[in-house]
This record gives structure tokens, C-alpha cells and sequence, in this order.
């Protein structure tokens, strides 16, 4: 197919009425479930998975991307204004946002934020654009012991990067895989940890732990918590000439925005990296160091920017490789799974036009949110202002709809309630859940190619005989040499980082 009729094939799929909805309710809808602290994407896209599965997957996907983008925009709104982030990946911006806030700067510290997260997310969209399809030709190339390898890179890189908890971590991992195994085993076809209970005899579904440990446990978190707010900070004057401030930092913007793309491209290192190397580079070239934690407007563009380039390069190893790095594309990477299609070179060559129009979704996606959050700022300070316990009673009841409707399964229910104990159980004693949701993921890929490929080889020096098997299990080794060096050395400066992200991810429970 003609480069000019997949283009044109993919703007009539994004024409459509219901992938227009799903734009719209996801722009629109992410940015308010952003700025709603307490909520956070990876809520309500647990929440609104099962939904997906009934629509086509450009448009379920169009949906959940829209609200895992938009929402780092609307994040940053309560973190500026009453000085509490959205979600922790907009922890940062509270150290220069809200103190802006206090000098009457309120709408000039919006405009930097959305500024910086739109030119951040474009920019990653366009690395995704140029890097997918680079990938997706290699990927021919990766058998059943490449992916197994790449796997097994994934789930080390995911314990490493939860700093001062690897230990837990790993525990968390094991537990996802454990999870994962449970049920018919589709290669022998017996069962595994069902201990003839036939309520496990299919299997723990994926869904069902990630509600629990996601929308059900925050549900709880809201539930038992104060509810009271700190009335939102008026934002005044007009945004759109603000916006383009952002440009008067390019030193921060572009390189923040390149630590955000190879964030997301790695699996397991997410925003957390992206900030610290964004933040620390920002302070070092700026004019003004002194102002960092003051009210720096180039500290906001930084953790801005790094934030939103996260989710498009996320989508790179996922749509490439079918490999997702975190917990967010591995609940995509379901969509992809209950409509049979397969990630990989085989999409880019059957259905270019649904990569396309997965980008150009995305790029609209950005500039949808830009126009509503000029417009409509002011109304955003009602949403900021809701009530703790009134969410919290709204996301359990739809989360256990969400997982009724999986399967009209009452033993869905009560597994969900479950999983959101120990999740609430988590989130008390600040441990790890991502790990859990990629366990099952990464665990069940690694298991499936690794005995696919057992069959092929004699020895284990056959497993890494291949270049690309050599090469990924170099990258191993080195992983986990730098990260035990690390450890014996001490990483003083990034471990005070984390803290203090935490410190500010937790003043939603803490002020008054």
C-alpha cells in the first residue's frame, strides 16, 4: 500500500463518529481525571479496560492513551494551585508551581506546564513515529530467545529501578508470575495452582488484580481518609500568549523532553528517571539555581516536559516488540490481546493504517487538550475541589461493575476485593504494585518463548549464541553489575531526590 492511501485510509479511520468520541472523552476526560488528586491515569484506565473490550481497538486505544497522556496535563493543575499533585508523576512540579502560586504568578506557572507538556509529548510522538517502525524491522529478527531475553531484561530493570526496595520488588515480580501461572496450562493442558478449586481453573484474570490493586485500594486509601481541601488558588489573565514563554528555555525543554523519550523507551524506569536527570540538568544550566524550589519557571518546564514524553516512547517497545514497559501498556497491551492482534512487524506490515492512525490520534489528542485547558482552567478549580470520599465511593462502585462485567463473575468480585486490601495494604506500607501487574505480563511472555525455545537448543551456551541473545544478555550483566556497584557505593544524590517526591506525593493526606 502507497504511503498516500495508508494516510488516507488512516483519516478515514480517525473520521469515524466513535473514534472522534474516543478522542474527545479522552482529552477532555484525562485532563479532569488528572486533576483530580487521588485519582491518577492507571485508575481509570483499570477502571474503563473492561469497557474497551467491546469497542474496536483504535478506538479503545485511542481512549485509554488519551486518558494515560492527558492526565499528566491535568496533573500538574492541583499541584500548582493548592501545592498537591495530581498524581505523583507531577510531584515535582509542586517545588516551583505552587510558590509561583504565592507570588500571583499562578496562570504564568499554567502556561509553562501546559506549554512544556505539549512541546514534551509532541516531540515524543514524533520519536515514536521515527523509532516504531526502525524496531518493528529489527523485531524479525528476535525469536523465541530474544523475546525471552527481552523479557527477563524488562522484569530486572523493573525491580533495579524501585531504589531502597528491591528486595520487595523482586518479591512483587515473583508474585505477578506466580499469579500468571495459575490455571490451564495452554501447553500441556493440565492445571497449575488450582488446587482443584474450580473457581481457578481459567486462571486469575489480569484485569481483575489490576482493579483491585489500582481502583479498588485508592478507593479504600479515599474512603478512610480526611476530606478536606484546600480551596484552588484563582487563576487569572489569559494563558495563550503565555504559552509560548516556554520557548525561552530551550536548553531545559529539549533535552528534558529527550530524558522523558529514553525513559519510556526502557522498560521499568518510567517518569521517576526522566524527572531526576530533567530537574538536575535544569538546575545546572540555569541562570538562576538559587530560585529551584523557589518558584523557578524553568524547574516546572523541566519536570513538565520529561513527565508527557513518558507515554508515546512507551508505546515504541510496546507496538514494536509487543513488550510493554510498565503498567499502563501492559493494561493496553490487553486490548491488543482480546482482539487478536499481535504487536509486532506483522501489525506494521497488515495494518499500516492503524499504526498511522494511532499516531495522528495522538498528535490530535495533544492539541485537543492544549484548546480545553485554555478555555476551560477556571472550571478545572471546581474539579480540584471535590470531595475525597465522594470519589472514593464513585471509583469502587465502578470498579466492581468493571469487574462483573469482565465475566458476570461474583468470584471476580470478591478476588478484586481482595487484591484491593492488599493493594490498600501496599500503599500504607509504600510498596511496589507495578511490579505485580508486570510479573503476570513479562512472566507469562518469558515462560511461553522459553519453552518454545528449549526445544531448539542443547546446551545453555546455545541460548545466547545469536547476537542479539548475546547482546541482551550483556545488558543483563550489566544491570545488574552497575546496580549492585550502585549499591555499595551509596547513590546519595538520587535517593534524597526520591524522598522528596514522596514527601510531596504524600501532602494530599498530610495538610489540611
Amino acid at each position: 500500500m502507497a504511503h498516500s492511501e495508508v494516510l488516507l485510509a488512516s483519516l478515514e479511520i480517525l473520521t469515524r463518529w466513535d473514534v472522534l468520541l474516543a478522542l474527545l472523552v479522552g482529552s477532555v476526560g484525562g485532563v479532569i481525571i488528572g486533576a483530580i488528586p487521588g485519582v491518577g491515569a492507571a485508575i481509570a484506565i483499570a477502571i474503563l479496560l473492561p469497557a474497551t473490550f467491546s469497542m474496536e481497538p483504535i478506538t479503545g486505544l485511542t481512549l485509554l492513551l488519551g486518558i494515560y497522556a492527558s492526565s499528566m496535563y491535568g496533573g500538574a493543575i492541583p499541584a500548582i494551585l493548592i501545592n498537591t499533585p495530581g498524581s505523583s508523576v507531577n510531584a515535582l512540579t509542586t517545588y516551583n508551581g505552587y510558590p509561583m502560586t504565592q507570588r500571583g504568578e499562578a496562570a504564568r506557572a499554567l502556561a509553562l506546564a501546559y506549554g512544556a507538556s505539549f512541546v514534551g509529548g509532541v516531540l515524543a510522538i514524533i520519536a515514536l513515529i521515527t523509532l516504531t517502525p526502525v524496531l518493528a524491522k529489527v523485531a524479525p529478527m528476535f525469536g523465541s530467545r530474544e523475546i525471552f531475553f527481552a523479557a527477563c531484561l524488562g522484569m530486572i530493570l523493573v525491580v533495579v529501578s524501585h531504589r531502597g526496595q528491591t528486595l520487595i520488588a523482586l518479591a512483587m515480580l515473583g508474585l505477578g508470575i506466580f499469579l500468571g501461572n495459575i490455571g490451564m496450562d495452554a501447553v500441556t493442558y493440565t492445571q497449575r495452582y488450582s488446587f482443584d478449586q474450580v473457581w481457578l481453573s481459567s486462571g486469575i484474570n489480569l484485569i481483575v488484580v489490576v482493579l483491585g490493586l489500582y481502583a479498588i485500594s485508592q478507593a479504600f486509601t479515599l474512603l478512610v481518609g480526611r476530606d478536606s481541601k484546600r480551596p484552588p488558588e484563582p487563576a487569572v489573565g489569559g494563558m495563550f500568549r503565555k504559552l509560548f514563554e516556554v520557548f525561552r528555555y530551550p536548553k531545559v525543554l529539549f533535552p528534558s523532553s529527550f530524558f522523558g523519550v529514553v525513559a519510556g523507551i526502557v522498560p521499568g524506569v518510567g517518569e521517576f528517571l526522566s524527572q531526576f536527570f530533567a530537574y538536575s540538568w535544569a538546575q545546572k544550566v540555569s541562570k538562576a539555581p538559587e530560585l529551584f524550589g523557589k518558584g523557578a519557571p524553568d524547574g516546572i518546564v523541566a519536570s513538565e516536559a520529561a513527565n508527557n514524553s513518558v507515554p508515546p516512547a512507551a508505546m515504541i517497545p510496546l507496538l514494536a516488540l509487543g513488550i510493554p514497559g510498565e503498567e499502563l501498556t501492559a493494561m493496553m497491551l490487553t486490548v491488543f490481546y482480546v482482539h487478536n492482534v499481535v504487536p509486532g512487524p506483522g501489525l506494521f506490515r497488515d495494518q499500516p493504517e492503524f499504526i498511522t492512525s494511532l499516531y495522528l490520534s495522538m498528535l490530535i489528542l495533544n492539541i485537543l487538550v492544549i484548546i480545553f485547558l485554555l478555555y476551560a482552567s477556571r472550571f478545572m478549580l471546581k474539579v480540584v475541589a471535590i470531595p475525597d470520599r465522594f470519589l472514593g465511593v464513585i471509583i469502587l462502585t465502578l470498579s466492581f461493575i468493571g469487574v462483573y462485567s469482565l465475566r458476570n463473575s461474583f468470584t471476580d468480585c470478591l478476588l478484586a476485593g481482595v487484591f484491593g486490601i492488599f493493594g490498600f495494604i501496599l500503599k500504607r506500607l509504600d510498596l511496589p504494585a507495578v511490579p505485580i501487574i508486570l510479573g503476570m505480563v513479562l512472566g507469562k511472555i518469558a515462560e511461553t518463548k522459553f519453552r518454545s525455545s528449549m526445544a531448539r537448543v542443547d546446551s545453555p551456551l546455545e541460548m545466547i549464541e545469536r547476537p542479539i541473545t548475546a547482546v541482551l544478555f550483556g545488558l543483563i550483566l550489566l544491570v545488574l553489575v552497575v546496580h549492585f556497584v550502585g549499591l555499595r557505593r551509596g547513590t546519595p544524590k538520587l535517593e534524597q531526590f526520591d524522598d522528596e517526591l514522596h514527601e510531596a506525593e504524600k501532602k494530599r493526606r498530610t495538610d489540611p
